[in-house]
């Protein structure tokens, strides 16, 4: 969590005229709006909005290392001359995405997961042939013929393709701000198909196994069957598939595409790369950072800013770039915290107006373990849609730690559910507090770590890994490509979590 309102700020770049293209993978000649200049300067100018809402890992050697990767796979690719960059982005968020133009990102919670160099290949791959194939063009012509801004269009693709699992409901109401509904969706199936083929294909020009793109997907599928696993095990609904908008084909379908692509990219003299790719991950962040703070059991903690927060028995902690959010079992109230901007005002009086500019209602001061607190309940008069709403508000600003003011905004699905759960909210905030020597020691953040596989098996290396890990040992087989359950031979180097 960055602890800020997160929105995307982009240039709208309008094209009215378009021009006959020729594809580099089909050589068919296609009529578009990006020309190859106009991709290089969309991509230049999304890469930093990337880079403002995800931070690049502080690692120069593990980017060396996914950079050699890429540009051996770009140079060998449909587009061997363009300028190619990869990026390794500092986020647990399992996935990859490109943006046009030659710009290609791997998050660090993927590369968790992935066994070696052919499957960092084959994601790699699978992106580069995004851009080869010039998907994101295609989709910027659709999105102009409904008028809609070419670089919006594929910064946020990108951003909603970025998010991962379940992601594109975090953005549903920032994307319905900034352009009609519906216009932005993630790659068409033919697209995902045609990439998971020119990924192969890529793979076995630098020797590679193209069955490994079959392990990325596999792994894909096993991370969907984790996350439902693991809502059963905890009372909650399963997830929704991964399946972008009903447009990408599911990981099923890809799992038998991809097997019937591999068939045709065979390479006799193929490698993995395994021991290169274990030892350029050892000593990675695992899960969240300390700069975005850290989840353990019901604590959260964010050393950086100082503070700490417990969640109520039985509700859930989501840490997200724009939010902290606690929700109860029925998942019908929630806790949602950010920080408040500093031009928002001096006094909680002032930020008041300025977000919500109050109708009528009830205000009252307190104090919680020593910070200055105020709460409001009643009607303000706030922004939806470009126009000014009536609303019930119940919020409380809470100025902590270095002088940050907080926002702690109390939701319900109904006027019964948040009055059911609204002192429990309430508790829930008044356990804000400086951060302790104690909380700092649990807030430590996980690494990946190297072990050999014991002989008592996955039951005896989980005593080897970190004791707040939650699900420890279905996390350690999803880790290690063992999930569900799944045979490890013993010796054979694995991953921990330390």
């Amino acid at each position: 969590m960055k602890f800020r309102f997160c929105f995307f700020v982009v240039t709208l770049v309008f094209l009215t005229s378009c021009a006959n293209v020729r594809n580099p993978v089909t050589g068919q000649y296609e009529r578009t709006v990006m020309d190859e200049r106009s991709e290089l300067q969309a991509g230049q100018k999304a890469h930093q909005d990337v880079l403002k809402e995800y931070r690049a890992l502080e690692n120069p050697s593990l980017q060396d290392y996914v950079n050699s990767v890429g540009q051996k796979l770009a140079k060998a690719s449909h587009r061997g001359t363009l300028e190619w960059h990869f990026t390794v982005l500092d986020s647990p968020e399992v996935n990859a995405f490109a943006l046009p133009g030659g710009y290609v990102y791997i998050t660090r919670g993927i590369l968790a997961y992935l066994d070696d160099e052919a499957e960092l290949a084959g994601v790699l791959g699978h992106e580069i042939g995004h851009v080869t194939a010039r998907h994101a063009s295609q989709r910027a012509t659709r999105q102009q013929a409904a008028g809609v801004g070419v670089l919006l269009a594929n910064v946020l693709g990108a951003v909603l393709e970025s998010k991962g699992y379940g992601g594109a409901g975090d953005l549903t109401n920032q994307v319905s701000q900034i352009t009609a509904a519906g216009y932005i969706a993630s790659y068409s199936r033919e697209q995902e198909s045609q990439a998971d083929q020119l990924g192969a294909e890529y793979l076995t020009r630098n020797h590679y196994d193209s069955a490994c793109m079959i392990d990325v997907i596999r792994m894909l599928k096993n991370q969907e069957q984790f996350a439902a696993d693991t809502a059963r095990s905890e009372g909650r609904i399963p997830p929704p598939r991964t399946d972008w908008l009903a447009s990408h084909p599911s990981n099923d379908k890809r799992l038998e595409d991809i097997r019937q692509t591999a068939l045709l990219h065979q390479e006799p003299k193929a490698e993995n790369g395994r021991e290169r790719y274990l030892k350029a991950i050892d000593g990675i962040p695992f899960g969240e950072s300390r700069e975005e703070g850290v989840i353990r059991g019901q604590q959260f903690f964010h050393e950086p800013m100082g503070f700490a927060l417990t969640a109520p028995t039985g509700w859930r902690i989501k840490n997200t770039s724009e939010a902290l959010i606690m929700t109860n079992g029925a998942a019908d109230a929630a806790l949602i915290m950010r920080t408040v901007p500093a031009d928002a005002g001096a006094t909680h009086a002032d930020i008041l107006r300025t977000i919500f500019n109050p109708i009528n209602g009830r205000t009252a001061q307190a104090t919680i373990n020593g910070f200055a607190a105020t709460t409001f309940v009643g009607t303000a008069r706030v922004k939806e849609g470009g126009q000014d709403v009536l609303q019930q508000v119940d919020v409380t600003l809470l100025t902590g730690p270095e002088k940050h003011t907080y926002l702690f905004l109390h939701v319900a699905k109904s006027a019964d559910a948040l009055r059911r759960e609204r002192e429990t909210l309430l508790a829930a905030e008044k356990t804000f507090r400086a951060i302790s020597d104690k909380d700092r020691s649990l807030a430590r953040p996980w690494k990946i770590r190297l072990a050999a596989f014991p002989q008592g098996g996955f039951a005896q290396l989980v005593k080897r890994s970190a004791t707040t890990l939650p699900h420890p040992e279905a996390q350690l087989r999803l880790m290690n490509g063992a999930y569900p359950d799944g045979v490890v031979k013993a010796g054979t180097k694995v991953k921990i979590v330390e």
